[in-house]
């Protein structure tokens, strides 16, 4: 006999009224499974992340192959993206994620038997990273979506908080396992377990209860759905605009294979376990962003642009770190920032949309995140061969910097508000408050 519905639930899922706390979403059976298999899965993932940027540095000592690589990778959901979305939102998550799962797993085990066999060149990794990027055009924008499918509009925020610190969590262990285990057996290993490990997910989307699941409505088969998309977003500024915040960090501020790549050779003159454990102090601090995330109920736009701001100070303080050690112990700051930024920008925009769109809007969203890529991985790439890592991270540290502050001016504007500079004694502060205030005090 099967068990019953809750039979082997923890506690029940939680009520309006119920206080949200970091792990509330593991209340939920299928989440629970999803998380857990996503754990294996990641930790491949992030293993095949290291592999891939070293083994294409050993074959072109290049920082821009490096970058040429990432591109192609997400070159397809640049050109693709909405595509994907419309998907999500057509047919069953879940089914389409067990497709794409499968798909990934098969790109692992190629590159695998390329690097085992010793016939491996740098444009098979280029074709590799092509078709990893053609597969997730459709996986992300599901994958996103489908939490929601899990846990619900409520704890969604939650949830997308817990999901970045697994992926996180996995680079803690996945960049310093695949460091020892290049620098011992070589990267063809750390593909074949990432390949492997896909069976994970796979397992657990089997294993799930679709009837505790609650999928949004699906949007009927129909010509426009890509237009309704875009014309929906750009009806609503407050998405708009921060998509728009969501390109410029994205392609100038998450190059951080490119930097530590760089850092690592040229700067700090070491090798791939070096690399590996900066990846690792990166991701500690992701994980700590992640969980702080993870309490937060707010849906404040201003608290995303912030902390873009700060991930781009985070950037250009790192760059200009004199010793290996103080650059190591800015790794985890910067960490903290991107996944602070990352999390609150999902869930936002998530929470955001009409669930009929989400889907379209979510893969507009990684479009602009990832799809940046093809552009700024090449340019950073090539900025840090011709005047080095340093000026490499500082000029993409700038570049967040910059356009978190023109984002914030443009909402500002937009929601009738104005900057207020007050340096009177017991009165210092710098703040956005509304027109009406200097008018009203213009009158007194």
């Amino acid at each position: 006999m099967s068990p019953g519905p809750g039979a082997d639930s923890a506690p029940a899922p939680l009520t309006t009224t119920d206080k949200i706390s970091t792990f509330s979403s593991f209340r939920i059976r299928n989440y629970r499974i999803h998380f857990a298999s996503s754990v294996v899965s990641n930790i491949g993932t992030w293993m095949q992340r290291i592999a891939q940027d070293w083994l294409v540095h050993e074959l072109t000592d290049s920082a821009a192959a490096v970058g040429i690589t990432m591109a192609l990778q997400f070159l397809p959901m640049l050109l693709f993206g909405l595509y994907g979305g419309v998907l999500a939102d057509r047919l069953d998550k879940r089914r389409l994620l067990l497709a794409t799962q499968g798909a990934l797993g098969v790109t692992g085990l190629t590159l695998a038997a390329l690097t085992l066999s010793g016939v491996v060149a740098v444009w098979h990794v280029y074709a590799v990273a092509f078709v990893v990027g053609l597969v997730t055009v459709v996986d992300n924008p599901a994958r996103q979506t489908f939490v929601s499918d899990m846990v619900g509009p409520r704890l969604l925020r939650n949830a997308v908080s817990l999901n970045s610190g697994n992926f996180q969590s996995a680079r803690l262990v996945g960049p310093a396992v695949a460091g020892v285990m290049i620098s011992a057996v070589g990267s063809g290993w750390a593909f074949l377990l990432n390949g492997l490990s896909f069976a994970a997910p796979i397992i657990g989307l089997l294993m799930m209860r679709t009837s505790e699941l609650n999928p949004a409505e699906r949007a009927p088969r129909g010509k426009g759905q890509l237009r309704e998309g875009l014309a929906y977003v750009g009806r609503r500024p407050d998405l708009l605009w921060l998509i728009v915040l969501v390109g410029f960090i994205g392609t100038f501020g998450f190059n951080a294979a490119i930097w530590l790549v760089a850092f690592t050779d040229t700067v700090f003159h070491s090798e791939a376990g070096t690399y590996g454990l900066l990846n690792s102090l990166m991701a500690a601090g992701s994980v700590v962003g992640a969980l702080l995330a993870a309490r937060r109920t707010s849906r404040r736009t201003r608290f995303t642009v912030a902390a873009g701001a700060l991930f781009g100070v985070a950037l250009f303080a790192a760059s200009l770190a004199p010793s290996f050690w103080l650059f190591a112990l800015l790794m985890p700051v910067v960490g903290i920032m991107s996944l602070t930024f990352q999390v609150t920008a999902n869930s936002s925009i998530q929470l955001g949309s009409d669930p009929a769109m989400r889907g379209r809007v979510i893969s507009l969203f990684m479009m602009v995140f990832v799809g940046g890529t093809p552009i700024g991985g090449p340019l950073t790439g090539w900025i840090t061969d011709e005047f080095g890592a340093r000026m490499g991270m500082a000029s993409g540290g700038l570049v967040c910097l910059l356009s978190a502050m023109g984002v914030a001016l443009v909402l500002a504007r937009i929601g009738g508000l104005r900057l207020e500079i007050s340096l009177r004694p017991g009165r210092r502060r710098v703040a956005f408050v509304p027109r009406e205030a200097k008018e009203m005090t213009a009158t007194a």
